[in-house]
């Protein structure tokens, strides 16, 4: 027992001394299991991360990169993850490959961060990294090899120049969570199936064509979709309510806006369907979308009313419906939207893109040939707007409104912009608006305003003050001065991606700039104060300029027009009390009833003096030869006054004259030549005045001269040969003077229209006795080559013939004689022989004009000048009528839109037998107005239609 008890124990003991060697050896074992584990882990990774950079050499290898945006991508050593545009996690995975592009050089086909200007209301919301400080951009096509940069989670490449479709191995990357490609010339169609953690997805402006898929609702990641500026088509799918920003603008989406959108939008912020085709109503569902700061549906076809229900959206900022076809009244709903700042209604611009990107996307082109505002609404502006405290941009020009002007603007804190042009708005404009001191620009021109301005207004710190087109009254006031410093030139605008309304300040105010109506004299400075009072019935006299002391000395340009009132009193040197404040100065005080002598000392007043029109008044005496130290004139018009004497050599000083207008005074003596080293001028009228001598052969080297009119003075001698050169000239005239010898020859130009009553001159001269032919025996109107020598017909004498003052005074009797048996006919027809109609007074009905044409305009002298509506002065035919070219005076030509067809529905009987004199005159002011150049003053025909329904008179 004894010794088998001590050999159990000895085994006990034996065991009790071998277990720590036993643990040691098992934690060895554990460790070293550890340490291959983390050996093998980390060869792992290094292999991956080798991998990862021997990737990025690939795609080195597979882009041209002119500009070496990655030459710090190389093989020498392993700090792969500081390359540019290279980011890596803790592993040393490349995360993260972003490299932006400046758009310019390399793919011209590709977008460049300069055509961003081409859309200036794209990007609200978007903080866009375009920048043309870049040093250059990547070329080619998206290599498939990217697909193996396992751990990739943004994939960020924009404003580069690649081309083709994006691989399907980038596609299929499972962790990729950013797709950026904005602004490259990726091709072909969204794939079928799309990665569910995608949570950007960003292609705008490149080729994209195709529908968008339904799958991509499946990414139910998705935070942010632009696909703006592609060629996408097909319609709105109603899965992107989901979304928090959506962006499709410019593309080619039809059908109408999904009501679904509105069904699970609780957290859509941005919603951009702009520039598409869409058509129907705006979905009332969107008044659930309770996020919503963004609403931009302008430049589509949808119709109907702005819903009431989008007054729910209290976090609304910029709401745009321009450009569209809607009707009804403006919902008085919409003053809910406590935070709306910007609020579009109409939109005479156009924010499609033109130019390169058009061209290439036949869509955009065929949009754009199509598009314009047919918005036409009822009623009034809402005060319950009007008074939004956050106000700051309310655009609606030619939006067919009416009814009172609003004169009730709340606290007017933050309201900068207000457009409420061409509309039906009586009234009078109160002192509500004194009080909005951040007010820098107002247009109100082409309403029915009346009343008195008054003197508290903020003009003189207002970039665009323009009421023209009313029948205001009173004197113009001198308008108390302000501090202003808050107020911004439109050169000071500029657009902020996070700051929507910043995107239409600086859209409407450069369009505003480009469109003023000084470009048409050849202006092509900046404008930077622009106020308007013409057109309207102020009375007394001219003050001085109504400018802010701090608008002075900042290289300021400052338009003033006040033509076309009843003002009096003498020439206004006032207005040039601040010149010296000025760079440049732009003056219209035209066709008022100011009257006396201009100033001696006028070429000292304003030497900044740019622009002066002071046509159409009562000035007499001589041009003051200090006239021609106004070194700065580009455009001088002093017609039609009662000037004497001769024209002053000094104007021959004015180097960069381009327009000089003395036509219709009783200007004498010869045409100085002196005026033959005003290289720069463009237009030359010096009609209807007692010039004589003979037409000057400087003329001949004046090669930018586009207009010449000379006619009704007594000038004498030839016509020089060398007009006949100048190959810019395309308005000519030497009517009624006393030149002889031959026309010049010019095939398109001079014919004998333009030289009537010139009796010595023989191109011209032929006879009533029989039909004129020519040398070779052609017979025919003489006129068709009168040009020729030898088309000069044989003069006949005796009681045969006549000469060609008789044929004149003939040919005018004539005309007139039909002319007035027309309107004989014409009266009885359109009375329908009604005994109960009476003739009211023969008093002269003039038409009111958008542009200055620099001649009256009646309906007697449009049916005189269309020869009554003679087929030979038809140039086109339109579903309304046909449209008649008209010579109203000498070298003025315009288009007569007499309405014919469908449009006599819109005449009814009433029309004529209520009053057809002052309903005519109302007709006619439409039909110039249609015809005018500018697009953003002539009316659509939808809104023509519904004024000519506005004339139709009450049944009895």
């Amino acid at each position: 027992m004894g010794s088998s008890s001590s050999s159990s124990s000895s085994v006990i003991k034996w065991h009790l001394l071998h277990r720590p060697p036993t643990s040691k050896l098992v934690v060895l074992l554990r460790l070293f299991l550890l340490l291959w584990i983390f050996s093998v882990y980390h060869t792992t990774v290094a292999a991956l991360a080798d991998s990862d950079k021997s990737v990025l050499l690939e795609f080195k290898k597979s882009v041209s990169d002119p500009s070496g945006l990655l030459s710090s991508w190389n093989s020498i050593g392993s700090g792969y993850c500081s390359w540019f545009g290279v980011s890596c996690d803790s592993n040393l995975r490349v995360v993260s490959l972003n490299i932006t592009g400046n758009g310019s050089g390399g793919n011209s086909n590709s977008f460049s961060c300069s055509d961003f200007a081409q859309f200036p209301l794209y990007g609200s919301g978007i903080s866009r990294s375009c920048s043309a400080s870049s040093r250059g951009k990547l070329v080619g096509k998206l290599s498939p090899v990217i697909g193996k940069l396992t751990e990739l989670r943004i994939l960020s490449l924009p404003f580069n120049g690649f081309d083709g479709e994006i691989p399907s191995e980038i596609w299929g990357m499972g962790n990729l969570e950013v797709l950026d490609l904005e602004g490259n010339s990726i091709a072909g169609r969204l794939p079928v199936q799309f990665n569910r953690n995608l949570r950007v997805l960003n292609l705008g402006f490149n080729k994209i064509e195709g529908d968008i898929p339904s799958s991509l609702s499946n990414s139910v990641n998705l935070e942010i979709l632009n696909l703006a500026g592609n060629r996408v088509n097909g319609t709105v799918p109603a899965f992107v309510g989901r979304l928090r920003e959506v962006y499709l603008s410019y593309n080619s989406l039809s059908g109408s806006v999904p009501s679904e959108i509105g069904e699970n939008c609780g957290k859509l912020e941005h919603l951009d369907l702009s520039g598409n085709y869409l058509v129907h109503g705006i979905p009332r569902s969107l008044g659930n979308c309770g996020e919503l700061r963004a609403l931009l549906l302008y430049s589509n076809m949808l119709e109907e009313s702005i819903p009431a229900e989008l007054g729910r959206l209290q976090k609304l900022e910029v709401f745009d419906v321009s450009r569209n076809s809607l009707s009804g009244s403006i919902p008085s709903q919409l003053g809910n939207c406590s935070q709306l700042s910007v609020l579009v209604l109409s939109n005479l611009f156009n924010p499609l893109p033109k130019g390169k990107f058009a061209e290439d996307n036949s869509s955009l082109e065929q949009l754009n040939s199509m598009n314009d505002d047919f918005n036409y609404f009822q009623g009034p502006i809402p005060e319950d707007i009007t008074r939004l405290p956050n106000l700051r941009i309310l655009w609606a020009p030619r939006a067919t409104l009416e009814g009172g002007f609003p004169n009730n603007w709340g606290a007017c804190d933050n309201i900068e912009m207000i457009n409420l042009a061409q509309n039906f708005f009586t009234g009078e404009i109160r002192n509500s608006l004194s009080h909005c001191k951040k007010l820098n620009f107002l247009d109100l021109s082409w309403n029915r305003l009346t009343g008195k301005l008054v003197e508290d207004l903020p003009v003189p710190c207002m970039t665009v003050f323009d009421v023209s087109g009313n029948f205001l009254s009173g004197s113009i006031p001198e308008f108390f001065n302000s501090t202003c410093s808050s107020n911004p030139f439109w050169s000071e605008f500029s657009s902020q991606p996070d700051n929507p309304s910043s995107l239409y300040q600086a859209f409407f105010a450069s369009q505003t700039q480009d469109g003023n109506a000084l470009q048409l004299h050849g202006e092509d400075g900046d404008i930077t104060v622009f106020h308007n009072f013409g057109h309207n019935n102020f009375t007394g006299t001219l003050q001085s300029l109504p400018i802010a002391p701090e608008r002075l000395g900042k290289r300021t340009s400052y338009a003033y027009f006040a033509g076309e009132n009843k003002l009096t009193g003498g020439f206004p040197g006032s207005l040039f009390e601040k010149c010296e404040g000025l760079d440049a100065l732009i003056l219209n005080i035209s066709y008022n009833k100011l009257s006396g002598q201009i100033p001696d000392e006028i070429g000292t007043m304003c030497i900044s003096l740019k622009f002066m029109d002071a046509s159409g008044n009562h000035f007499t005496g001589p041009i003051p030869p200090s006239i021609g130290e106004l070194v700065s004139l580009t455009s001088l018009n002093l017609s039609w006054n009662i000037l004497q004497d001769q024209i002053p050599t000094s104007l021959g000083q004015i180097k960069n004259l381009k327009y000089l207008s003395l036509s219709g005074n009783n200007l004498t003596g010869s045409i100085p030549s002196s005026l033959g080293q005003l290289h720069a001028l463009e237009v030359l009228e010096l009609s209807s005045n007692s010039l004589t001598g003979e037409i000057p052969k400087f003329l001949e080297n004046l090669h930018n001269l586009t207009v010449l009119l000379l006619d009704k003075n007594k000038l004498s001698g030839q016509i020089p040969s060398g007009l006949a050169n100048v190959t810019t000239l395309s308005v000519f005239n030497v009517s009624f003077n006393n030149l002889s010898g031959l026309l010049p020859s010019n095939n398109s130009l001079m014919r004998c229209n333009s030289a009537i009553g010139n009796p010595l001159l023989r191109s011209c001269m032929y006879s009533l006795a029989g039909p004129a032919t020519d040398p070779q025996g052609r017979v025919g109107d003489p006129q068709s080559y009168a040009a020729s020598p030898s088309g000069v017909p044989t003069e006949k004498s005796g009681n045969n013939g006549f000469n060609s003052i008789e044929i004149a005074s003939i040919t005018s009797a004539s005309a007139i004689v039909s002319v007035l048996l027309a309107l004989i006919v014409l009266f009885f027809y359109t009375r329908k022989w009604n005994p109960k109609s009476k003739v009211l007074g023969s008093t002269r009905k003039e038409v009111t004009l958008f542009t200055d044409i620099g001649v009256p305009l009646t309906f007697e002298t449009v049916v005189r000048a269309t020869g009554s509506f003679n087929a030979s002065n038809c140039i086109g035919n339109g579903g309304f009528g046909a449209t008649y070219k008209a010579e109203i005076s000498p070298g003025v030509l315009v288009a007569i839109k007499r309405l014919a067809g469908r449009a006599k529905e819109f005449f009814t009987a009433g029309l004529w037998d209520a009053g057809p004199q002052d309903d005519m005159v109302e007709v006619l002011h439409l039909a110039v107005v249609c015809t005018v150049d500018s697009l953003s003053t002539r009316p659509t025909m939808r809104q023509v239609v519904r004024r000519l329904k506005q004339l139709q008179p009450p049944s009895c």
